[in-house]
């Protein structure tokens, strides 16, 4: 099984002004452990980047937060909707690598993380959101955004890789 973890819009714009309020520095230690793990295993790590409606003034502000490692061999993909899928190269690269398993992780819970999400299931992936891995700005929409739908630990990632 080959297994991608795709990381939803952790952008200075979004997050910065917000690390505490939104537990930010939380989710990123989950983030982070699993994106090495699965590094470490020959896996995927995909960064998104939201770029709708930027220019170049403003390339500093819509940069990812340096809580989140970014290793060379990690793929980037530029979205201007709130599923990463939608027009760009997301499905291409994941297929290309042959992945089957996607794990969401990100902001926001409610928006990109949300429809990314259902994006990968539309297109055939089978996805999970990384339990403690996202973030919005209130917690009772993560509750929200979790119920129903499928989650992964951490714990559990590692058993599946080793």
């Amino acid at each position: 099984m080959k297994i991608a973890l795709v990381i939803v819009d952790m952008q200075k714009h979004f997050l910065q002004d917000r690390m505490k309020e939104f537990k930010v520095p939380r989710a990123c230690v989950y983030i982070n452990y699993v994106a090495e793990l699965l590094r470490s295993k020959d896996h995927i790590v995909v960064h998104v980047q939201d770029v709708e409606g930027a220019d170049e003034s403003g390339m500093e502000a819509i940069g990812f937060i340096p809580e989140i490692e970014i290793f060379p061999g990690d793929l980037h993909v530029k979205k201007e909707q709130a599923n990463a899928f939608w027009k760009t190269d997301l499905e291409r690269l994941l297929q290309e690598k042959e992945v089957n398993l996607v794990i969401v992780a990100g902001f926001a819970a409610e928006q990109c993380v949300l429809f990314t999400y259902n994006g990968a299931l539309e297109r055939g992936f089978k996805a999970v959101m990384l339990q403690n891995g996202i973030i919005s700005s209130r917690e009772d929409i993560i509750q929200a955004t979790y119920r129903d739908r499928d989650l992964i630990s951490d714990p559990a990632i590692a058993a599946l890789v080793e």
